[in-house]
């Protein structure tokens, strides 16, 4: 139930229409901008805060802000560094990594939909993705600035901002809140569809291979991983406790750190699988290294805890039905949008 109560909020905040093409993608228009979906995605399920339409002018402050490393400490460490559109817009590594070789606790989600996504982080601590880019900037792990104001006095000392500001706001004055619209309104653009899924859900048969086929059934069905990856964009939004970490000494208990209620002791949300094939390691804490790996994990019902989800529990798939669900997985990896890099940055 929460997870349902969760979407009717976030369609009711969209201001938006869908306009269906010829081909069976979407047009998403809000606020005047008009923005093209890849097959398989949905308009109605956008998120898009009321005074930050993501336009040319915001997506393209955003695009250099998000792969600018002088907004952290020491000018090695960017948005990039973490969401590298190499790996799917997540990093290659178990834990993400920042300023002077310093290493986090949790995986690098990825940016990859998150116009479909309110609540940002592992632990949803973020309400959208304007208060998401606020932390790591300040985070001494990430980016190590001392302050929001330090960040924003070194763009300001960057002339080349204020004309891009003034393009993207109307005013050069830059505000850290500027900056977190600019960034969200480039991630809000990075979309991934027309996978080979898509286009088999499109009509298209050949598109998908008898293995993935297989596994897609399985996915619906014996597997039980649609309860929670769920939806055209496979994640039902919400927390769930799988046992990921909890026999370490010291567990990270997620979710329960923000709502302090029992029921979220060791709760991460559901990450979405498009494009899983390119986010590798896997879990919030990089444990799983493949895609066998986490669904053999499954398939023992993950680890045992006092939280654990009721929705785990162990599904004795055969080896061949492990190798079917992994094709199905696979055939979820599509054609990404944005992801060029900036070769130049305003001086």
């Amino acid at each position: 139930m929460r997870a349902v109560t969760r979407w009717i909020l976030v369609v009711a905040l969209v201001s938006a229409g869908a306009i269906a093409s010829a081909a069976g993608t979407t047009t998403l228009t809000v606020g005047g901008v008009s923005i093209p979906l890849p097959l398989g995605l949905q308009a109605d399920a956008a998120y898009v805060p009321e005074g930050n339409a993501p336009t040319a002018e915001r997506v393209a402050l955003g695009r250099l802000l998000y792969f600018d490393t002088r907004l952290s400490a020491d000018n090695t460490v960017s948005c990039a560094t973490c969401h590298d559109p190499a790996h799917g817009f997540a990093e290659p590594r178990a834990t993400s990594s920042g300023i002077r070789g310093q290493v986090g606790a949790r995986n690098a989600p990825t940016v990859l939909n998150r116009l479909f996504s309110k609540e940002q982080f592992w632990d949803g601590r973020a309400g959208d993705l304007e208060e998401q880019a606020h932390g790591p900037i300040v985070n001494q792990i990430e980016m190590g600035m001392a302050s929001h104001d330090q960040c924003i006095e070194r763009l300001r000392g960057i002339k080349g901002y204020g004309p891009l500001f003034e393009k993207a706001f109307g005013t050069p004055e830059i505000t850290m809140p500027r900056v977190a619209q600019a960034i969200a309104s480039y991630e809000r653009r990075v979309l991934t569809g027309n996978s080979p899924f898509d286009r088999y859900q499109a009509g298209d048969h050949g598109a998908m291979s008898d293995a993935a086929v297989r596994g897609m059934a399985l996915f619906n069905a014996k597997g039980n991983c649609v309860t929670c990856h769920a939806g055209f964009n496979f994640t039902d939004e919400s927390y769930h406790n799988l046992g990921v970490g909890m026999d370490a000494k010291a567990p990270d208990l997620g979710r329960y750190a923000i709502t302090k209620q029992d029921v979220d002791r060791g709760a991460f949300k559901t990450p979405t699988l498009r494009n899983v094939t390119q986010t590798a390691p896997y879990m919030h804490d990089g444990k799983e290294k493949t895609l066998r790996d986490v669904v053999v994990f499954y398939n023992q019902g993950g680890r045992a805890n006092p939280w654990l989800s009721k929705e785990m529990r162990p599904l004795a798939l055969a080896d061949a039905e492990i190798a079917d669900l992994v094709a199905f997985l696979e055939a979820l990896t599509g054609e990404i949008t944005e992801q060029s890099v900036p070769t130049t940055f305003p001086q």
